[in-house]
């Protein structure tokens, strides 16, 4: 058996769950999320709790879905109350980022600033030199967040570049001067 996939999902007051046609979908204060569900899974609501369960629960497949499933259908409970929010830092002398409309415009040392539209349902606020992207889907935010960061990934060399907060970079020594020429 599956150990996440057998955990009940309790509904907070305010979000409603309807179940259709192979999609779970999530409505909350903050906006609704449509899960698609996989054909092999069944979701049932039973009041305030929704319980996930696999045709096969001794298929290994079934299983790593069961979990999935579950997983997927509980993000869209917390992020239609809470949301998610992922934060990014720009490193470096000139670089800067700052929000025009429903796009976010960076300055990273190309020769002209990079305008990166925002998807719907996404929000970016500017501070500093720090980014914090904010919505409802787990993985939209993620995403997102990566492909700004891919824009301009963190130099090896110096630490310059966009970086997610808290990450951890290794810098690389630069060339060693040479010694003394002995002769």
């Amino acid at each position: 058996m599956s150990r996440i996939g057998k955990q009940p999902i309790t509904i907070p007051n305010g979000v409603t769950v309807s179940i259709a046609e192979r999609c779970a979908t999530v409505r909350g204060p903050k906006g609704e999320v449509a899960v698609p569900v996989h054909p092999r899974v069944r979701v049932e609501l039973d009041g305030a709790t929704l319980r996930v369960s696999v045709t096969d629960p001794a298929a290994k497949n079934d299983r790593a879905l069961w979990g999935l499933e579950q997983r997927l259908i509980e993000n869209a409970i917390i992020g239609v109350t809470k949301g998610f929010t992922r934060a990014l830092e720009v490193h470096g002398v000139g670089y800067r980022a700052e929000v025009k409309g429903s796009a976010l415009e960076l300055h990273l040392g190309f020769s002209h600033p990079i305008r990166f539209p925002l998807p719907t349902g996404m929000t970016a606020l500017v501070e500093k030199n720090t980014v914090t992207l904010s919505g409802i889907d787990k993985q939209l935010v993620g995403e997102t967040a990566a492909r700004i960061r891919a824009i301009r990934k963190p130099d090896a060399y110096h630490g310059k570049g966009v970086r997610y907060v808290g990450e951890v970079l290794k810098l690389k020594p630069g060339k060693a001067a040479k010694g003394a020429a002995t002769s």
